[in-house]
């Protein structure tokens, strides 16, 4: 390998040294899991140009070209610069991709956008040096399809439902979706109470009713989940967030503790155990 290249530098910039001698693994930035087709068709060009002809999809989303030669690095970063529409990823101790479900844009189950969450996201915090690596992933409601306790933050999206008893038939079909039985409707009594310490915020009882319930929807977070040689499930350290700033605020706070207080090479969950040891029991926090 020529000493001109520094192995640190070209990890950080998103190539990743494979066990060939001389060929790396690009990995191409994808934020939130979309990808146009323009994008796809200058991505296989580039892995028939300069690969071997194939892409690896990673496990969060992202796009790796393998066989990539160290004669050819600058030449396929030029390609993506001259093509505007795709750029190289990051890896290394820094904010890694913002991975993201398809969201209520497209998902009947989910509460909220989560595309155009990732997409701030990135811009706000995507590829921000810290002391390691940190991964942020959003999930639009509760099943969870991208695992937000897994992540150094997790973010799901919520919803919160109220009742107005003066426009509720007592039907009782917000019960029967309810999947863990946190709403009782008594019809002869003409109640309807939700048990919140149960309510695990889905919002399916607000899509089944569309008289008496409403609700804010908004954003779960979570801190400290890793996912690799050391499980780490992260936990739900606030209540259901409603205001974007809001979100962005706590998420600010906690990249500013993690650089502060972090020492270098360790994971957030890490010093999160560290500094805070009731982080690592169980937690109870209101709906």
């Amino acid at each position: 390998m020529s000493t001109d290249k520094n192995l640190a530098a070209l990890k950080s910039g998103g190539f990743m040294q494979q066990r060939q001698p001389d060929y790396f693994s690009m990995r191409l930035k994808v934020v939130g899991g979309q990808l146009s087709t323009f994008q796809l068709m200058m991505i296989q060009r580039a892995a028939d140009r300069f690969g071997k002809g194939y892409v690896h999809l990673t496990s969060r989303q992202g796009v790796e070209i393998p066989f990539i030669h160290v004669d050819d690095i600058d030449a396929v970063k030029e390609f993506f610069a001259e093509s505007g529409v795709v750029e190289v990823g990051v890896c290394g101790p820094r904010v890694r991709t913002i991975t993201a479900c398809q969201g209520n844009a497209i998902c009947s189950s989910g509460n909220i956008d989560t595309t155009a969450l990732a997409q701030k996201l990135d811009a706000r915090y995507g590829g921000r040096e810290l002391p390691h690596k940190f991964k942020i992933g959003v999930t639009g409601c509760a099943n969870n399809c991208l695992k937000a306790e897994e992540n150094d933050i997790g973010i799901k999206g919520g919803a919160r439902p109220e009742c107005n008893l003066e426009r509720c038939i007592f039907c009782g079909g917000c019960a029967k979706v309810c999947p863990v039985g946190a709403i009782t409707v008594d019809r002869s009594a003409r109640s309807w109470t939700i048990d919140r310490d149960r309510c695990i915020n889905c919002g399916r009882c607000l899509k089944r009713c569309r008289t008496a319930l409403t609700g804010a929807t908004g954003y779960i977070v979570y801190f400290g989940g890793r996912f690799g040689r050391e499980i780490v499930i992260g936990k739900k350290s606030a209540p259901l967030i409603t205001d974007e700033a809001e979100l962005f605020d706590v998420i600010d706070k906690a990249l500013e503790n993690f650089n502060a207080n972090a020492k270098r090479g360790e994971r957030f969950s890490a010093m999160l155990a560290r500094l805070q040891p009731a982080h690592e029991g169980a937690q109870s926090d209101p709906k």
